[in-house]
Formats: structure tokens, C-alpha cells, sequence
């Protein structure tokens, strides 16, 4: 049979007496359930609509004995889930190099092993998660209240299985593209962190980098994140100010003063286009994405405009969200585009990032949903550091910065191809060789 080619269900490839189930009754896994750690719980938040495999993160985890006791449920690695309830189309791959050997399905996931002996489990996640798969779900669903789905209908899912060596020739290609893509996420996930370590240890800590650069120099030795010509920058001493203790000869200020702040504005409906005429246009959490946002509305007569390297900052519904432009850019009622005075990108966008909590203020205090207007935003009061510090620190992370927007850009560049290659690999239109050329070409 793994020579040949059918067209069969997800449930005859199914391994198994469990090979396809659904988690456990909402009562047999509540919330007092839940514990610090032991076997993690895969919810809808570790699967996605076909844009990764697995969102390793964001946990609950319940205790062994729990996970024994519901052992139907359980997940192992190369296992595939699907969302049973709520957003439907949704799949997970679970790692086979993961941190965890298994997992336990929530009460609204199904999951389904595959039988190895007649198709490829990466393929058939491929296969599930791609559109034509995902529009079926949700065309099919019973649409009366929440949508659902339920293993009976996933049993009769109709699968075409190409011959198993090509079955797994095509999840290798598309398993590759993903592997880049989840690596350069990981990179950028990095850079994130060390840009917001240091901004915290320059602006917020400012006791503990002083003390580092101290004990630094006591030995002769200097930190790659901390320039010896600093110790002419930092002043030896904190005072109080409003904000509590920060470093001599820096002071308290306002946003409004600190730095340019655009408040969006929405132009008229006509002008809007999925088309690419005009310029981008951004409007708030629907366009956001991880630091960049993605291209979804363009207009042609915008109203407000922010510069490439601008921090975008939502201010209604929610307020706070973050993001950067990496265009010229229309920005709608619900954005504003930050520029520190300095003009340092990286200092403007830690130090919006560094503002959750205030923003959250705005968000509670909406009667129905949360804002933040021009005159609140400029009042907010913040730290003034002299130039010289945030020009330091814009030569460190500025170029961190250029990696992870190269890193994007190659991020976008695999992620269209994979998505241009998915549906007609599977479909059997395209050849594994035309692909592995198509791939080349872009490599």
C-alpha cells in the first residue's frame, strides 16, 4: 500500500483504536485541574490557521496522575490537532523534537496519529492545513452558535495520498521552508530580548548597570552591550525626581516633549483597496503582527502618514499594542505613529513597549472599549536621557534592529513561497523536482 497512490479518509489512516479522538469532557478537565507543571495541555492558542506548525508556548500543564487518567487524550510527538470548537481550520503539528515527550488535548482539540505504515504524518498535517482543507472545515461546520466540528466528521475527511516516498519528498520540502522560517523567528526572538535586556538595564535599572560597568572596569575589562565610553556618560551618582531615582543630570519629562506623535486618521471608505494602490494603511490589532505589521488595506488618499521606522502604537480597542513601520504608511483613528526627538528607532520602540502598564490604565477605563487620546498620550511622563546615552544605545540596538528586519523580510519571502508551493504540491499540479528548482532560485 506505501507504494501506491489512494484516495482514502483521515479516519482509515488513523492509527488505531485512539488514533483519532477528541480531549475530555469539559468536567473531567477543569480548571482547579490545572497545575504549575507536568504534562502541558494543548489548547487553540498552540495552533494556528496554517502559518506555523506549533505554538510552543503559553502552557497550562496538569499533573501526570491527570494525564494518566484521561490517557485517551493524550497527544505524543507527530501527532496532528485540530480545533473542535471556535476557530475553526486551525491545525498543530506537535514537534517530534519538542520539550515535551507528551501533551494532553483540551476539552475543545481533537487529535488525530496517523498510521505510518500508509501515509506520512508531516504530509498529512500539510495536506489538512492547507486552504482548499481549511476552507472545507469551516464551510462544513455547523455554523448554529459557536462553530464546531467533531471526530465523526473528521473520520469521513476525504485525504488523496500520493505513493508514501513522494508523500514524504513533499513534506521534506515544505517541512525545510518551515524549518527556516521558524529559525529565523527564533533569531528574531533573540534580538527582541536583548534589545529589551539592555533598554531595561540602561533605563530602568539604573543602579544595576551602573554597578556592572563598575565592576567592569575594576578589572580592566569591558561588556560588548556596555561601551567603555560610557563611564563618561553615566554620572556616578542617582538623585530622586518624580519618576523616583534615575541618574544625575537626567530629568523627568512628557511624552509630548520627548517625542513626534501623529494620532491617525481614518480617510474615506472608497479610498480603501486590497489591491496595492496607494500607499499601506494601518488601523490597528487586525494589522499587527509580531514587530511588523502586514500588508492587508492600501489606501490612496491618506490623511495621516507615518515614516518608515516609526513606533505604530494602537490607542483604541485595545490600547498598547506595538509595532513598527517598515514602510511609508497611512495610519487610521485607530494608531499613532512615535518618534523619539533623537530620531533613534530603537529607543522610540523599547520605550512604547516599556509603557504596558500605563497604556492598560486606558484600556480599563473605557466604558466600552478602551482609548487614549492625543492630549492623554503626550502627558504620559517619562525619563529624559541626554542625547549622547540614546545615541549610544542606538548604535547597539539599531543594528539588531537591521537584523531582524532582514530576517522578516527573508521570513516573508519563504512563507509565500511555501504557500504558493503547499496547495499544488499536495494537490499533485507540481512536481517535487519543479519545486525543489523553485526553491533554489529564491535560496
Amino acid at each position: 500500500m506505501g507504494g501506491e497512490g489512494m484516495s482514502t479518509t483521515l479516519g482509515t489512516i488513523a492509527d488505531g483504536e485512539f488514533g483519532l479522538v477528541d480531549g475530555p469532557f469539559g468536567s473531567n478537565l477543569p480548571a482547579s485541574s490545572y497545575t504549575e507543571d507536568g504534562v502541558p495541555v494543548i489548547r487553540g492558542s498552540n495552533l494556528s490557521l496554517g502559518t506555523t506548525r506549533f505554538v510552543a508556548k503559553d502552557f497550562v500543564f496538569v499533573s501526570h496522575e491527570t494525564a494518566n487518567r484521561l490517557a485517551r487524550s493524550v497527544c505524543k510527538p507527530m501527532d496532528i490537532v485540530f480545533t473542535k470548537k471556535g476557530t475553526l481550520g486551525q491545525t498543530g503539528f506537535v514537534p517530534p523534537d519538542g520539550m515535551y515527550g507528551r501533551y494532553l488535548l483540551s476539552s475543545n482539540q481533537m487529535k488525530l496519529t496517523v498510521d505510518r505504515r500508509v501515509a506520512d504524518p508531516l504530509f498529512v498535517y500539510y495536506f489538512v492545513s492547507s486552504p482548499a482543507s481549511t476552507e472545507k472545515i469551516i464551510r462544513d461546520s455547523e455554523a448554529t452558535g459557536v462553530p464546531k466540528t467533531n471526530v465523526a466528521y473528521l473520520r469521513n475527511f476525504p485525504i488523496d495520498l500520493p505513493p508514501l516516498a513522494e508523500q514524504r519528498a513533499i513534506a521534506h520540502i515544505l517541512g525545510t521552508l518551515d524549518d527556516k522560517i521558524e529559525l529565523n523567528r527564533r533569531r528574531n526572538a533573540t534580538l527582541e530580548a536583548m534589545a529589551r535586556a539592555l533598554f531595561k538595564a540602561w533605563f530602568v535599572d539604573f543602579e544595576p548597570v551602573r554597578a556592572k560597568m563598575e565592576s567592569c572596569w575594576q578589572r580592566g575589562q569591558s561588556l560588548p552591550s556596555l561601551p567603555a565610553r560610557l563611564c563618561d556618560i553615566f554620572p556616578d551618582r542617582l538623585v530622586d525626581s518624580e519618576l523616583g531615582k534615575i541618574p544625575e543630570g537626567w530629568s523627568a519629562s512628557s511624552l509630548g516633549q520627548e517625542f513626534s506623535l501623529t494620532m491617525g486618521q481614518s480617510p474615506p471608505g472608497d479610498t480603501y483597496n486590497e489591491s496595492g494602490d496607494g500607499v499601506p494603511f494601518y488601523q490597528g490589532r487586525a494589522d499587527f503582527q509580531e514587530r511588523f505589521p502586514k500588508q492587508r488595506v492600501y489606501c490612496t488618499a491618506p490623511t495621516r502618514l507615518a515614516n518608515k521606522g516609526d513606533t505604530l502604537v494602537s490607542v483604541r480597542a485595545p490600547v498598547g499594542d506595538i509595532n513598527m513601520a517598515s514602510e511609508d504608511c497611512a495610519v487610521g483613528r485607530g494608531v499613532a505613529a512615535v518618534r523619539h526627538k533623537s530620531g533613534s528607532r530603537p529607543y522610540t520602540h523599547q520605550s512604547m513597549k516599556g509603557l504596558g502598564d500605563v497604556f492598560a490604565s486606558f484600556e480599563a477605563e473605557g466604558t466600552v472599549f478602551g482609548s487614549i487620546g492625543k492630549s492623554d498620550f503626550r502627558a504620559i511622563r517619562c525619563i529624559a536621557p541626554p542625547d549622547g546615552v540614546v545615541l549610544a544605545f542606538d548604535s547597539i540596538v539599531g543594528k539588531w534592529g537591521d537584523q531582524i528586519e532582514r530576517l522578516t523580510d527573508e521570513v516573508r519571502t519563504l512563507a509565500a513561497l511555501r504557500d504558493t508551493l503547499l496547495p499544488k504540491l499536495i494537490s499533485g499540479d507540481l512536481r517535487v523536482p519543479d519545486a525543489m528548482r523553485q526553491i533554489e532560485a529564491v535560496s
